[in-house]
């Protein structure tokens, strides 16, 4: 077998679906991965710096994702295969443009962790003495010290995951909700309501250039943009959703039996009693994805609404940057109760951006350990515990040492651009590899209807116009 060529499709029975609450969670998991990768730090500091000017952008940026999380799923769920091991299938040049610029664009991860630090620097004052950047930097090495450490004794990697963002989705959205009861906030609502569907630039607000990657980021990112995006195929994958029932968990060396994970993935029959649970795992794919998107709608227009009140008024001194990037939202808290709530969203943030360091880890290790076991045959005579594993280290090396380059807030840009570049790539491979390349292996009930080729075609020119907008403003006339 050449490299990047995968073994043919084998028939397998469809799995019998378990019921919502046992099949839910990786969409818990994006909406907690998304508060932390971009909603906590770019939409407060867009309206921090122009208000409503751009408010009206959030919502349908945020709904362009559901056709893409509905796709990779939809990919995962008919075969058990990772959405990586489909573009391989779907052309191996493809997939290996991609890999590279999802490498490139996670090379800079180390920066969440750094910017969960900005938050513990700003509670603990220790060790003293040092400037904000020295105290930011030595904690962020210290979480990723003791996160790593939970990868690694933890039996089942995923269920470890999954409680954290549990823990972090449900203690964010009570923390936000009970912050926008205060009075003032509240008497905030309709002007931010009108704003929604208004464009409202204040006029005592100038647009800065520099802030055109940022506002890009922020729209591109609303939710789980970029390579981000392709993980929901590997949480959907450990929780055997349909298909993917067929495949093994990646475990603890420590602490768990390895478990056999096939080369390839499995199609079915399509008898009747199959048909019937296919299109339960379908309406729970549907129900999945959008749990994801609308608990991240909701909780980035809290967001939005606080930093509204509270930030904007300020103007340029309480915009969120550099090694303040994620002290100065405890603005929101603070108001309704005084220090002890600056404390505890200090703590808050703190926990769920540098739990995002541990999940794209995880993540981005399982994306390593996948592409190479399936692009490379020679590989796969090693376990795939021993390369996700190898992989981990590694990516802890190398974010440990790239967080010192820059501050937090440059490095998530530079990997957002490079992941918008990868954005647009895969959204266009999604059409071909579900709606063309995947329908000949299914049975006819199982194919995707013209509506979802629709939906993911709109997404798919959104995301070009996305692009040639902002090399038009970045680099056009002046």
């Amino acid at each position: 077998m050449t490299w990047g060529e995968l073994p043919p499709f084998k028939k397998a029975s469809m799995p019998a679906f378990p019921g919502l609450w046992k099949a839910l969670g990786p969409a818990i998991v994006w909406m907690a991965l998304a508060q932390g990768s971009g909603e906590l730090i770019w939409w407060p500091y867009i309206i921090a710096r122009y208000g409503l000017g751009f408010l009206f952008l959030l919502i349908p940026a945020c709904l362009l994702q559901y056709p893409l999380n509905y796709e990779i799923g939809r990919y995962t769920l008919l075969t058990g295969e990772s959405i990586f091991q489909g573009f391989i299938r779907l052309n191996r040049w493809l997939a290996l443009v991609l890999w590279v610029l999802m490498t490139l664009s996670f090379l800079w991860f180390g920066a969440f962790a750094t910017a969960g630090a900005t938050a513990i620097a700003a509670l603990v004052d220790f060790p003293p003495g040092m400037t904000d950047r020295g105290r930011t930097l030595l904690w962020a090495s210290a979480t990723i010290l003791v996160f790593f450490g939970a990868l690694l004794f933890s039996r089942a990697i995923y269920r470890l995951i999954e409680k954290i963002m549990w823990v972090v989705a449900v203690v964010t959205v009570a923390g936000f909700i009970f912050a926008c009861a205060h009075p003032q906030v509240l008497s905030q609502v309709p002007a931010f309501a009108k704003g929604l569907v208004c464009p409202d630039f204040p006029a005592d607000r100038k647009w800065d250039a520099g802030d055109s990657t940022r506002l890009l980021t922020a729209i591109t990112f609303a939710g789980l943009g970029g390579f981000w995006t392709l993980f929901y195929s590997y949480w959907l994958r450990e929780k055997g959703v349909g298909m993917a029932g067929h495949f093994g968990h990646i475990t603890s060396p420590i602490t768990g039996k390895p478990e056999h994970i096939p080369e390839s993935g499995f199609t079915f029959e399509g008898a009747d009693e199959e048909l019937g649970r296919f299109r339960q795992w379908r309406g729970f794919l549907r129900v999945e994805a959008g749990v994801g998107i609308i608990g991240n709608v909701f909780t980035t227009l809290l967001i939005c609404l606080l930093a509204y009140t509270w930030l904007f008024p300020a103007g340029e001194k309480l915009v969120p940057k550099e090694y303040q990037i994620a002290v100065v939202q405890s603005t929101f808290f603070e108001q309704c109760w005084g220090t002890a709530g600056r404390i505890l969203f200090l703590v808050i943030a703190a926990a769920f951006l540098c739990d995002t360091w541990l999940a794209t880890l995880d993540a981005v290790s399982r994306v390593h350990t996948d592409f190479v076991c399936s692009f490379i045959p020679r590989a796969r005579s090693i376990p795939v515990r021993t390369w996700y594993y190898l992989f981990a280290v590694l990516l802890t090396v190398i974010t440990s040492i790239t967080m010192f380059f820059d501050q937090p807030g440059n490095l998530i840009l530079l990997s957002a651009v490079i992941g918008f570049v990868g954005t647009v790539i895969f959204t266009t491979a999604f059409i071909f590899l579900n709606h063309f390349f995947l329908p000949p292996h299914l049975p006819p009930a199982a194919r995707p209807s013209r509506r979802s080729l629709i939906a993911i075609s709109l997404s798919c020119v959104a995301y070009f116009l996305l692009a040639a907008a902002y090399l038009y403003v970045k680099f056009g006339p002046k």
